[in-house]
């Protein structure tokens, strides 16, 4: 019988240990292991009969999926653990019944919405840069800002040697120390909103998201997950086959 092996990066990811890129990451740290012996990047596996390990622990493979759907406070990086010791998302959803990882990234000092899996498929695709999907942010800034500054915002700015994409930005409420802009872009680029903002010298007090391709965060409290419904999940697997799936 002919042996069914895939990437390495692709097993650890349907197992629900990480993203295919953090598993990459995992795996070129020297943490991920195949029947006892150092693995490299673009390694194969028989998820059947090899023997996987990261960081001494035994992968398994998943059997049941889960999506959930998490309101991360400040001060918590996105990741599954932190050499530095600092306090992670997955802190918060320990009193899941199986291992999830983050989908995308939340900045530390950021807030808001953020989905969580075990299903690196669903991860990979909600990512991937060809669907376009639509993210909203609430972000507070120092001061005034000019009609001048959001047009520029709103059409793009340079950042990191490259020209963000147009994105919807309009002013939601004005007080004479602070205003309260939202951001409603496609791309995933690192750290971007705050980018963006520093780009035309605005300065963020805070960046929360609210939204991600149609799914509210709506009135979960901070700090607590639950599990996406069905109609959420039907925005979420719709993208690109429904050009609406990322303006609703």
């Amino acid at each position: 019988m002919k042996e069914q092996k895939i990437r390495l990066q692709k097993h650890l990811s349907e197992c629900g240990v990480a993203s295919r890129r953090k598993a990459e990451e995992l795996i070129a740290a020297g943490k991920v292991k195949i029947n006892g012996h150092p693995a490299s990047v673009g390694d194969k596996v028989d998820p059947i009969r090899d023997k996987v390990t990261v960081a001494g622990k035994p992968v398994i493979a998943v059997t049941q999926k889960v999506y959930l759907m998490l309101h991360k406070p400040r001060g918590y990086v996105t990741t599954v653990s932190d050499e530095l010791g600092r306090k992670c998302v997955a802190d918060l959803v320990s009193d899941c019944k199986v291992r999830v990882f983050p989908v995308g990234r939340l900045d530390k000092d950021s807030e808001g919405l953020l989905f969580m899996t075990n299903d690196g498929t669903f991860a990979n695709e909600l990512m991937h840069p060809s669907r376009h999907v639509n993210k909203t942010y609430r972000v507070t800034v120092s001061g005034e800002v000019s009609d001048e500054q959001v047009v520029t915002l709103s059409t793009g700015v340079m950042i990191d040697g490259r020209k963000t994409q147009p994105c919807d930005c309009f002013v939601v409420d004005r007080k004479p120390d602070r205003t309260v802009l939202m951001f409603v872009i496609h791309e995933g680029r690192n750290r971007q909103v705050r980018k963006m903002c520093e780009a035309v010298s605005l300065k963020v007090l805070r960046l929360k998201r609210t939204e991600i391709a149609g799914v509210k965060l709506g009135m979960l409290p901070q700090g607590k997950w639950r599990e996406l419904n069905e109609k959420e999940m039907r925005r979420l697997t719709n993208i690109g086959t429904n050009k609406k799936g990322t303006e609703v």
